[in-house]
This record gives structure tokens, C-alpha cells and sequence, in this order.
């Protein structure tokens, strides 16, 4: 089940009816920390990067089940995104306020507003396609299928900045092969090309690195988020010889 309420405001202000129980409650144990009906608003409401809620239970059978997924998909967004917890049993008021039906059940609130809800057992890949949406992204940064139709339009043109023996093996198509250790002396290259440059790697760390140094130097560039790894794990096609 799935219910989204994009730009919903929850609360005026924040609960503080009841005090909530013990971290280390709610069928779950790890490095996530809970929230309580007393702390919700300040946690949750007023932090300044994106929350996502899982509200659990000390029965819930599935919420154990899935912990190590949550807390490895918490580990990653590190940084990027807060992830919290709320028994349910020792935070009622905010779960009847909230409507919550079942556990678990994943809410997600971005600049005090909740953007999204999804109940059930959810993995680590649907909890990245659930918050990916309202995750900030970095300037010039491209998912792999926003770049393969880009691509096709004939508005950008992919570069390749792994090492000639990688180009080799397997490409994106029609992508030019530019290597990383040569680009910023070869920058001319790039803008004779028939597109925009969108530079690509193997996992998208390096182009990353070198689209913020290009654009702090003024010369802003495109890259391709999660590098060749993203794109075939999207199953869209490579070039081998």
C-alpha cells in the first residue's frame, strides 16, 4: 500500500502530550536511533535534511525482520538523509495523530512537510526509491535514464574517463573516450564535441569530484550518477567489441 501527500503540513506545532519510551524499544536494535512524542517535533519536523520515520513495534515480526536492511540503508544515507525510529506503543498519541494503521510503516518528511508514506516491509532498494526524489542532488548530476534520453534527443554526448583498457571492454554508446588523468589538460576537447559533455565512470565518485572542481573553476559539466554500474543496472545497452 502506498499514499503520498506531497506538501501536507502535519502539525502547527509539535506533539508533546506523552513522554515516549526507551531508545532500544520497538522490535529493533542498532544504530538508529528513536524519537520520542516529546522530541518528534524538534527531530523530525525542524531538522534541516530529509527524515524518514519507520514507526515499529516490539511484536512486529516484519520490523525485525528488515532491520539489518534499514540499518544499512541508514548507514549509506549517512550525510544525506536522518533516519529515525517511533515505537508506536510508547508514542500513541502521535500514532493515532499520524493515522498510522500498521507496522511498519515508512513516513518521510522533507522542510517540515510530509512527502511520502509507504507501509509494509520495505528493502534497501525501495527505500532508496522512495526517498531518492527528495534527496538534494548535486549540480550537473544525471540519473542513468534522465542520460539515455538526453542521449537519444542528441543534446549530450557521453564521455568516458576510465582508463583506454575499460573503454574498451564496454562503453555507453557513442561515448568518447577522454581519461580522467587527461581531461582538464584536454578541456578544449570536450566542447567540440556534437552534444554537452556528460562525463561518466565506473561508479560516479570521480566525475563527481571533478564536476565540482570544474564548476567552482567556472566550467560546469554534467555527469552521470552511480557511473557505468548505475546504467547497466537500469538495463540499458553498452557497447562491447
Amino acid at each position: 500500500m502506498r499514499y503520498v501527500s506531497a506538501a501536507m503540513h502535519i502539525f502547527g506545532g509539535g506533539p508533546r502530550g506523552s513522554k515516549g519510551g526507551p531508545p532500544g524499544a520497538g522490535g529493533a536494535t542498532g544504530n538508529i536511533p528513536f524519537v520520542t512524542e516529546r522530541d518528534f517535533e524538534q527531530q523530525v519536523l525542524l531538522a534541516e535534511t530529509p527524515v524518514l520515520v519507520q514507526f515499529t513495534a516490539d511484536w512486529c515480526q516484519p520490523c525485525k525482520t528488515i532491520a539489518p536492511e534499514v540499518e544499512a540503508f541508514a548507514a549509506e544515507m549517512e550525510g544525506k538523509l536522518k533516519v529515525l525510529r517511533v515505537d508506536i506503543d510508547k508514542a500513541q498519541a502521535l500514532a493515532r495523530q499520524l493515522r498510522i494503521q500498521s507496522v511498519p510503516t515508512f513516513m518521510l518528511f522533507v522542510e517540515q512537510r510530509l512527502g511520502d508514506v509507504q507501509v509494509g516491509a520495505l528493502g534497501k532498494k525501495q527505500l532508496r526509491a522512495m526517498v531518492e526524489p527528495f534527496l538534494p542532488r548535486s549540480a550537473g548530476a544525471l540519473k542513468a535514464r534522465e542520460l539515455a534520453e538526453l542521449i537519444k534527443q542528441g543534446a549530450v554526448a557521453p564521455v568516458d574517463v576510465r582508463d583506454a583498457a575499460a573503454y574498451a571492454r564496454a562503453h555507453l554508446p557513442g561515448a568518447t573516450s577522454l581519461p580522467l588523468e587527461e581531461l582538464e589538460s584536454r578541456l578544449a576537447e570536450l566542447y567540440m564535441l556534437p552534444g554537452q559533455p556528460a562525463l561518466y565512470d565506473r561508479a560516479g565518485d570521480k566525475v563527481k569530484e571533478l564536476a565540482e572542481r570544474m564548476a567552482e573553476q567556472g566550467t560546469p559539466v554534467a555527469y552521470l550518477e552511480g557511473g557505468i554500474l548505475a546504467w547497466e543496472a537500469e538495463g540499458l545497452p553498452v557497447e562491447r567489441p
